[in-house]
Formats: C-alpha cells, structure tokens, sequence
C-alpha cells in the first residue's frame, strides 16, 4: 500500500484523495483477480517504459484507473468500459483538463484488449505510442516471476466462475497471446518478451494437463503421418516401377533409371517430410514446397512421354505406376507443406500426444495400406486393361446359323480371319468366336461369316484361350500375363477382368462355370464362379492328388483323388450354395466325366488298357447310378464321349487299335434309358480327328489323291462328300452346334 501511495505523489495535485480511493477499489474484499499487487507490478513496468511515451501523465493516470472497476467473471472489454466511465466522472473533480481526461478514458478503453497483433500493422508516422506503452506495462504481469505468475493466474481463474468454462476460456486467452506478438514495443520486447513467452508456454503445458483434450491436435498428426507414410508408399510403388516395363513390347533403349531415381526421392523425403510436417519454419514450407513442385513436374513429364498405343504398341505397368508414385509423393509433399501452415498459424502448442493424435499415426498408415492394395493396384491394372485393348466392330446385327447338312457345297468363306485358331471356335448366341495369335479374338456372323467385332489387346502377342458361357452371352477369353477378360458375344465389350486372386484358376466347366485352384498349400479347392468372376462358393477337400468337376444345372459333382489320408471318393455339391449334398468312396478311379441329359456320365477304368470296362450314368444331387452300359471288349481305341442332346455319342474301333484297322464305330446311347439308340461302323481311320455336332453326327476329313472328303457317320448310316476345291484337308475339320466349319487358305469356310 505505501509503495503504491508513493508512487501517485505529484500526478495529480492536491491531496492524495483519488490515490486513496483508487487503491481501495483495488483491495476491496470482493475482488478476487487484479488486486495491488497486480497493479504494483503494472506501475512498477510502465515506469521503466514511460520514456517511450508522448504524455507520461495520462499514461500513468491510465494505469492506475485500467482496472479501478472489475466485476467477478467480467470480461476486460466490460472492466475497461466501466473504468473510463469512472475516470471521466472523477478526474474533472480534481482539476485535470478535458483533453487530459478524454485520453486517459481512451487509453483505459485499449486495456479491453490485450492481444498484440501477429505482426506491425501501425506505420510510424501514426504509431500510438501512449497505447502501446500502457498496454506492454498492463502486460508486464506476464512477464513476472513465476510465483507471482502463477499466483496472478489462479486468481484470474477463480474470478472467471465456473472451473470448465475457466479453463477452457483461459486456454483459449493464452493461445490467442502466444500466436501474436507479446508486447507492441521494442523495448518491452527485450526485456519482458522470453520471460512472458516461458510463463505463458508453462501454463499451456499446465492447461493441457487440466482440460480433458483427448482429440487436440489430431488434424497435425493426421497431416505429419500423411506426409510420412505418402512419401514411404511412393517408395514402395516407385520400386515396383522399376520392376515392370513403359511399354509392351519392351523396348531395348528403354531407360529404367526414372523409377529408380523416384524411389531414392520418395525414401529421402519420408523424414525431411516428418520433420517438415512438425516445424512451423519458413524453410520447412521451403522444403515441402519443393517436393510438391518435383510432384507436379514429374507428373506433367510422364503425361507427356507417356506411350501411345496401336495394335503393335502397349501400355506398360509401369506408366500407371510412375503416375501413382508421383501422385502419392505429390499428397505427401501437400500435407507436408499443410501441416507446416497449420502449425505456423493455428497449431503451434499441442499436447504432446493423446488419444486422437496416436489414433491418426495408427490410421493413417492402415489407410495408405489400404489405399496402395484396394485403389492404387486395381487402377494401375484397370489402367493397363482399358489402355491396351481395342474393339473394331460392325453395326449389323447377329444372324441365325444355318445347320451343315453336309452335301458338298460351302455356305460362306470368311476372309476377315485366317484359319489358324479355328479349330478352338466356340458358338455363342451372337456368332463364332475364334481365338487367334497376338492377342486377337474374333467373332464372325454364323450366317454370313462376316466379321461383327474384333478384341485386340496390345500387350498379349499369345493366343488367348476362349470358353463361352453365361448361356453364351458371354465370350470368357483366358490372355497369358493378363488373365481372364469377360467380352460382350454381342458387341465385344470387356464387361469384367477376374480380380488378380481367380486369374490362376483353371476352368474346370464353363457352363455353369466351375474354376479348380491347386494347392501351393494347404487344400485344393474348387470354386462356383458368375461370368464376371465373382466366388459363389469355395469347396476345399484337403490337398489332393486330383479334382476334377463336373456340373448339371443345380448340382455338381466332385471327383477327389487321394485327398490326404482320405480314399479316392466322389462328393455332390449344390450348384449354387456349393452346400455338400452326399460322399461316395470310389472303389474305382472315374475318367472323363461328360454331362448329358442332366447326368454325369464316366468312364469305369478297364485295367491296363486305355479303353473303360464300361459307362455309368450317375445323377448328380443324389449320387444314384441311373445305368451302366457296358463297353465291348473288343473295342481298343480312344473311346471318346460326347454328348448330344439326349444322346450320349461313343467313338471307337471295333477291333485292335492297329494301323491295319480302318473302321471307326460311333455308337449312340439314350441317356434316359441308358440303351443303344444306334450304332454305325464304317470303314473310316479311327486315327482321325473328328468333329461330333450338336445332333449327333461325327465328321471328319480325308484324302485322296485328287479330292478332299468329308466322312459324315450318322443315324442313317455313314457317307462320304466330296468337298470343293480350296479346303485344307490336312487340317481337322470342327463343329459349332450343328455347323461344321474347315479351313482354307487363310480363311474360315462354313459347309453347308
């Protein structure tokens, strides 16, 4: 009390009144927080600072008057209101001059504002230099030592009212403070600021173990992690770059440094990156900056020297690889640079870890995971699939297949496809889809022979390995390195690429469509699949020397072989759950099972000899054996099955399988009875490959001297046409449903 009474003689004349009345208010028993001690420490710092002043007069007076008014949980705005009130009510009392007491008031009414702006906005010329000296010395109490400090702040919160509330505004005040410049003068910056600044950072630190902040600062961590595992993904993808190639066929000048390089960057700017992302330094945006603008030059680069693609010329992996890697280094490099503004303006003091900022580091990093697994490798793949493929098509709509009846003359001569390949047709409900070498398939109207699209992919030089299904909508066309494509029959559209985990599954059907996956480890399976490659159901019998499948339409049958210690044992499976139906052990090793008439047909193992002791018809939901038909002794040939609606068509010979045995017996078996329907022998080379129709005749070439012959065993008895001239007999002939088709010199010729 007396050294604040010493400090007011001589700043207003007269008796000490007004001091003693101002110091009363500032130690009345209902104050809680800017007490004389508070105002000691402000008169105490204005007197080192008051050479700074204009007016040290009005300065002082203001000081003295700043918080001469205060109301618990009031606010500085409401207390310097009040206090100026107060100052232009008593001053005129004592003498002081209206220009005087209109200073003082204003000054008071600067106190309601504490928080000195981020940077110098006043210009000297209109620099208020009496504001700026009272508002550092009201400040000073920041910079006191760290008892008076902490003393000055436990009363500042208790008067705030409720402890919550208190907390969280005072938390809020010292942020607003420690983002802005402490003091507005260059003196009190020297002398007050480190000390005010290691008091307010102190408290902040003290606050954040107070407030129950579980999630602050989570938006940094996110940003700094991002940065981190970006950069280390763009390694990662930088790397398998390196691995592929830029364009297919690969070229020998291809240079492979790029990725190499890229990746060396990416592994480099993991930890400058970390360390950029948690520093609010104007050369860490330097630096993050930097990585985003090689991000975006790269990028740029790549577009530019990206391939073009024709028939000859493909897309490599690596160009969706390059672009992935720059654009993950390119996200690096922006949160990096993001996180650095954050910090530099929002986020300079957090906790130094909680719940939601280790939950980003634990996120983040899973997510980039998945990220590089779920979007970067099937866009990079989508990317190579849609960039290389190229689909020439006809607008004329599908003609109707006209029936071969065999009688020597040609129904049409397709030039657009060579007859290499034509033997692997298939029919589908659109045309003919014939496989051809360097990635091509082709698809010819079945009445007119003419070309109604072609598929070409760019990075396949292979012939591809074709089925038709979805009821023949579908053309399911197995490429070498690419895996399995879904075409459109109609328009030859890719509708569906197999995901990378089915592209090593091996057809076992194709309508319905059952795939077998042999075991590396662990059991075989065999899946239920739709056309577009989607798993219905896995069955998995154990690691097994052989499975095989067949199916109906509801039900499959499994053929497993020696499935651990498990016996050889035939399983039925629903068609569509793939719920097990029934188990049979198998005395005997079943081969060559053939659907036809809704049963599985099979071929009962005749000892040594390739030919089977007989056929059994089993139907496939129960496992019943519905009739076996017992093969000849005498025959000796392949015996090969095939089914024909109803009908079960057998080809072999009917005697030793010599060179001398010229015949060839094709026998018919009514799948319902399990009888002979018919049966023709004729003087035919069992040796030669023949073609059966959907209508149970068997065709196949042979040749004379001068003329090239179609050998027709049917119903009625055996025939032989003479063909015209221009068909290649040295190649076999091939039937799509009832339609045989030969081949000529480069081209597909139709029989009629």
């Amino acid at each position: 009390m007396v050294e604040l009474r010493a400090r007011w003689d001589g700043l207003v004349p007269g008796p000490g009144e007004l001091a003693d009345a101002l110091i009363t208010r500032y130690v009345e028993r209902n104050r809680r927080a800017y007490r004389d001690h508070y105002l000691e420490t402000v008169l105490a710092a204005l007197e080192s600072l008051i050479q700074l002043s204009t007016d040290p007069s009005s300065v002082r007076l203001a000081a003295w008057f700043h918080r001469a008014v205060h109301e618990p949980g009031g606010t500085p705005a409401e207390d310097a209101e009040a206090s100026a009130h107060l100052a232009e009510e008593l001053l005129p009392q004592y003498g002081i001059e209206p220009i005087r007491v209109a200073e003082v008031a204003r000054l008071v009414r600067l106190t309601g504002e504490l928080a000195a702006p981020a940077t110098d906005t006043y210009a000297p010329p209109r620099r208020d230099a009496n504001g700026d000296v009272l508002l550092d010395a009201v400040n000073a109490i920041l910079s006191a030592d760290p008892v008076r400090y902490a003393v000055h702040v436990a009363e500042v919160r208790r008067d705030a009212g409720d402890r919550r509330s208190a907390l969280e505004q005072r938390y809020d005040d010292v942020r607003e403070l420690l983002d802005g410049h402490l003091y507005r003068t260059q003196l009190a910056r020297q002398r007050l600021g480190p000390v005010a600044r290691v008091n307010l950072e102190t408290e902040l630190a003290g606050l954040d173990s107070e407030l129950p902040a579980p999630w602050r600062g989570w938006q940094q961590a996110a940003l700094t992690a991002t940065a981190t595992f970006c950069a280390i993904g763009s390694t990662v993808v930088a790397i398998a770059a390196a691995g592929a190639s830029w364009e297919i066929p690969t070229s020998q000048g291809e240079a492979s440094w790029p990725p190499v390089a890229l990746a060396l960057l990416a592994f480099i700017s993991a930890p400058v990156l970390f360390r950029c992302a948690r520093s609010s330094s104007q050369r860490a945006c330097l630096i993050a900056g930097a990585v985003v603008a090689v991000a975006v030059t790269g990028l740029l680069i790549a577009w530019a020297q990206a391939p073009r693609t024709n028939p000859a010329l493909g897309v490599g992996l690596r160009v969706p690889l390059l672009f992935a890697a720059l654009l993950l280094l390119l996200l690096a490099g922006g949160a990096a640079l993001a996180a650095s503004l954050l910090r530099t303006r929002t986020a300079r003091f957090l906790p130094s870890r909680n719940l939601g900022q280790q939950l980003a580091w634990l996120a983040v990093p899973g997510v980039v995971a998945l990220a590089l697994l779920l979007i970067v490798q099937p866009l990079a793949r989508n990317y190579v699939l849609s960039s290389n493929e190229r689909v020439d098509r006809s607008p004329r709509p599908a003609g109707k297949a006209t029936p071969s009846v065999l009688n020597g003359t040609v129904a049409w001569v397709s030039k657009a496809t060579f007859g290499a390949g034509a033997e692997e047709a298939i029919s589908t409900q659109y045309g003919i889809a014939i496989p051809r070498p360097n990635g091509v398939v082709d698809m010819l109207d079945a009445a007119t022979g003419d070309l109604r699209w072609r598929y070409t992919r760019s990075d396949s030089d292979d012939r591809p390995t074709i089925v038709a299904t979805g009821d023949g909508a579908y053309v399911l066309a197995q490429f070498p390195d690419v895996g399995y494509l879904l075409l459109d029959a109609n328009t030859g559209q890719r509708k569906a690429a197999w995901a990378g985990r089915t592209r090593g599954h091996l057809i076992q059907q194709a309508q319905p469509l059952l795939t077998g996956e042999p075991a590396t480890h662990g059991s075989d399976k065999l899946h239920g699949l739709d056309p577009n490659g989607h798993e219905r159901w896995t069955f998995e019998p154990g690691d097994c020397s052989d499975l095989d499948a067949v199916a109906s339409t509801d039900a499959v049958l499994a053929f497993l072989g020696n499935c651990g210690d498990e016996p050889d044992a035939m399983t039925g499976l629903d068609l569509k759950s793939g719920k097990k139906l029934w188990t049979k052990t198998a005395t005997d090793t079943y081969r060559r099972p053939v659907v036809a008439g809704g049963l599985v047909v099979v071929a009962e193992p005749g000892g040594d000899s390739d030919v089977p002791a007989a056929l059994t018809a089993i139907e496939p939901r129960t496992g019943a054996i519905k009739w076996r038909w017992p093969v000849p002794q005498t025959w000796a040939c392949r015996t090969l099955l095939n089914a024909a609606g109803r009908y079960l068509v057998v080809v072999d010979c009917p005697g030793p399988s010599t060179i001398e045995n010229r015949h060839t017996v094709v026998t018919a078996i009514d799948t319902v009875t399990g009888k002979t329907a018919w049966q023709v022998t004729a003087r035919v080379d069992p040796r030669s490959k023949v073609a059966v129709t959907a209508d149970g005749r068997v065709v196949s070439l042979s040749r004379d001297t001068e003329t090239c012959w179609a050998n027709v065993i049917e119903r009625t008895g055996f025939r032989q046409v003479r063909l015209p001239l221009g068909i290649t007999c040295s190649r076999d002939a091939y039937a799509v449903g009832n339609q045989v088709l030969v081949t000529g010199d480069n081209a597909v010729i139709a029989l009629r």
